[in-house]
């Protein structure tokens, strides 16, 4: 849904076109994938941060209209709420010193935020949620200007007949609201991870993307505070399933799907179309082939691994894995480092002689995740051991297992030990020290109290000096 649209409001004729085209582009999409006409350059890396602009004490500054032109960066849009920004990648080949350029090219993009937050009189920063982000700030009235978001509230609110939206989270005090827009979605932000698949391999790719995204979250989790209170270690996952809720008569927008991929991607797609409800029928005026509407569409629906369709640059349509459980932050080193670890897992799962699907059931691979979601490093999840499903610890499970598949499945794409040994060694002293971004963040408060505007200048002076997180000191 990154696309601008011209126009907020639509009619019946709108939602019956809109209709007609994904219906007629999804037909083709079935045959491109029964005659599997999909490139077959694989294995290309790719990335989106957002961030917060914030002002001096550690508040959103929602002022990303002047930032931007101020930065003049193609690669940095907007986000829906007027204090965030997208910070986008270019792709990479899976193979050489790859982290090294995404590294590279991501700390660029960032300096020259940083330069421009500078001259704007603001700072920036990487995180899952701005621990002094207020209610208050999260409404319409700090929306940014792009039409498709206004319309996205629009008809959300309108599918829940104008009844608020309401976020209910367990923590050490429960958290529970109700919220009359779609803005609390804004206060979750995250490094999206893209995966470009060969056809052969995109329903492994697919599959192990699920299974690792509670190793994930575990060892990135950034985002234990809301509002004041503390609750999951990653509480990006329930507010953001809950921010866009369009209510009990329809399936979930957010979600960690319905299962495991059987025979291709198509069927997620095939899902979209005959299970959830066109949100904005942003009718476009291009052919079929482009698959406008596919993607427009899916763009809408926001599961936690999302597969996507996209073009190369001479026009072949590529399968693409967007990986989204990981929150920003809490440095630009950590992020790639994620990215390393997400690429090695999948890999990794790759190299089996069996699928790691046929020994972990997809309710499990989603109850760990929404386990590591709430207890982070913590967490406790079921794993295969003996041939049967065992409660480990996921520290241990990274360490002993993950970490050594993951090297092993980068080591398979060419990837140099020396580069490997850079990025993976980060989540490995992460993991060992029990040090991520949670839970630097609800130590420093054990330390030194609740002043959240302190804890966020704390945390940007060190996202700052651009040391990982596991070597930030309290």
């Amino acid at each position: 849904m990154g696309d601008e649209i011209e126009r907020r409001y639509f009619d019946a004729e709108d939602f019956s076109e809109f209709r007609k085209r994904l219906d007629e582009e999804t037909a083709l999409l079935t045959q491109q994938f029964k005659a599997g006409e999909f490139s077959d350059r694989g294995d290309v890396a790719g990335f989106e941060l957002e961030g917060w602009l914030v002002d001096e004490q550690g508040d959103p500054l929602p002022d990303n209209e002047r930032y931007l032109e101020a930065l003049n960066n193609p690669l940095v849009v907007p986000e829906l709420a007027a204090f965030n920004v997208e910070l986008n990648g270019s792709p990479s080949a899976l193979t050489g010193r790859v982290f090294s350029r995404l590294h590279d090219e991501l700390s660029a993009t960032w300096n020259a935020c940083r330069e421009a937050a500078e001259r704007t009189g603001c700072h920036l920063v990487a995180i899952g949620i701005l621990p002094t982000v207020s209610e208050k700030l999260l409404t319409s009235e700090y929306m940014s200007s792009m039409v498709r978001y206004q319309s996205l509230n629009d008809r959300i609110m309108a599918l829940r007949d104008g009844k608020p939206l309401e976020i209910r989270i367990d923590g050490e005090v429960e958290l529970t609201t109700t919220h009359h827009d779609v803005m609390l979605e804004a206060a979750a932000t995250s490094f999206q991870i893209h995966l470009q698949c060969k056809p052969e391999r995109s329903v492994r790719d697919f599959n192990a993307s699920v299974i690792a995204s509670a190793p994930m979250v575990a060892a990135s989790a950034n985002s234990p505070f809301l509002f004041g209170r503390t609750l999951w270690d990653e509480t990006r996952i329930p507010l953001f399933e809950q921010a866009v809720n369009v209510g009990d008569r329809y399936p979930s927008r957010v979600s960690f799907g319905s299962g495991y991929i059987e025979e291709s991607l198509l069927e997620v797609f095939a899902e979209n179309q005959s299970e959830h409800l066109i949100l904005i029928p942003a009718v476009q005026d291009s052919p079929p082939s482009k698959f406008s509407h596919v993607r427009f569409h899916n763009g809408t629906l926001w599961r936690w691994n999302r597969p996507l369709i996209g073009f190369d640059f001479d026009g072949q349509v590529h399968l693409r894995i967007e990986h989204r459980v990981v929150p920003a932050g809490p440095t630009i080193r950590d992020c790639i480092a994620n990215a390393a670890f997400y690429f090695g897992l999948v890999r990794g799962f790759g190299l089996s002689d069996t699928a790691p699907e046929s020994d972990i059931p997809f309710e499990v691979a989603r109850d760990n995740f929404y386990t590591a979601a709430r207890y982070g490093l913590n967490a406790r999840p079921m794993w295969p051991r003996n041939g049967k499903l065992t409660e480990v610890s996921m520290r241990e499970l990274i360490l002993s297992d993950l970490l050594p598949m993951a090297r092993r499945g980068l080591e398979s794409v060419s990837i140099p030990e020396s580069e490997i040994d850079d990025y993976l060694n980060v989540i490995a002293e992460r993991v060992d020290s029990g040090q991520n971004g949670a839970a630097w963040q609800r130590r420093w408060v054990h330390l030194h109290g609740e002043d959240l505007h302190q804890l966020v200048q704390e945390y940007r002076a060190l996202q700052d000096s651009g040391e990982p997180v596991h070597t930030w000191k309290l």
